[in-house]
């Protein structure tokens, strides 16, 4: 990628887990020898303080950057020129304005859905957001899946709309909220994170196919 390609979470609602899939994401685009940088535009600050929570002696493998309300995209932009992936964790909000701002900006937006009616109730909002952006490349990932008869069909009435499903998912794991305690990624884990190692690495494998189409 010769340009940063800019990648949005975004949701309607809190709860989703978009900093944890833009930080799992990151780590996981480290891993594959990216140079990434996070913009942390949600007000709650989980990202920078999932950065800020790393060992004296270690560092999150990406860039984060707390962005303030009155500061402006583009000059956060142009300070990460040079690197190769840009994710963009948004407020749970189609109206703040870094949502919109944004949106405007990203090469793709990644809708992370919990399997449950209020967050496929709420997706539709977020979805036409994305659909009225005719260069805007717009996805849903299933986020925090747990092995129900609900979950699964939630997932199916997820491939009824019109932005199509990633082709991965994120389970409701401990090692994802563990990885946000240390202050570092599942990678960093070890063994005993290898079942959400694996969903990363499948996640950044859609990801980076999603951005190459």
């Amino acid at each position: 990628m010769r340009v940063p390609a800019i990648v949005a979470l975004t949701s309607q609602k809190g709860g989703s887990g978009k900093t944890t899939v833009a930080m799992q994401l990151a780590a996981g685009l480290a891993r594959r020898g990216l140079r990434v940088g996070v913009v942390d535009l949600d007000p709650q600050e989980s990202a920078s303080r999932w950065a800020e929570s790393a060992p004296p002696d270690q560092r999150f493998p990406a860039d984060v950057v707390r962005v303030v309300t009155d500061t402006r995209l583009g000059r956060v932009l142009r300070a990460l020129r040079d690197t190769d992936a840009v994710l963009l964790d948004c407020p749970p909000s189609i109206e703040h304005g870094h949502t919109l701002a944004a949106l405007d900006v990203a090469h793709l937006a990644i809708v992370p859905v919990v399997p449950g009616p209020t967050d496929l109730w709420s997706t539709r909002a977020i979805e036409r957001l994305i659909l009225q952006r005719k260069r805007l490349a717009g996805c849903l990932l299933p986020n925090r899946v747990t092995r129900t008869a609900l979950a699964e069909e939630v997932i199916d009435v997820m491939r009824e709309f019109e932005l199509p499903l990633l082709d991965a998912t994120l389970g409701q794991r401990s090692a994802y909220a563990l990885s946000a305690v240390r202050g570092g990624s599942v990678y960093s884990l070890g063994r005993s994170a290898a079942a959400a190692q694996e969903e990363v690495e499948r996640l950044v494998s859609a990801v980076l196919n999603r951005l190459e189409e």
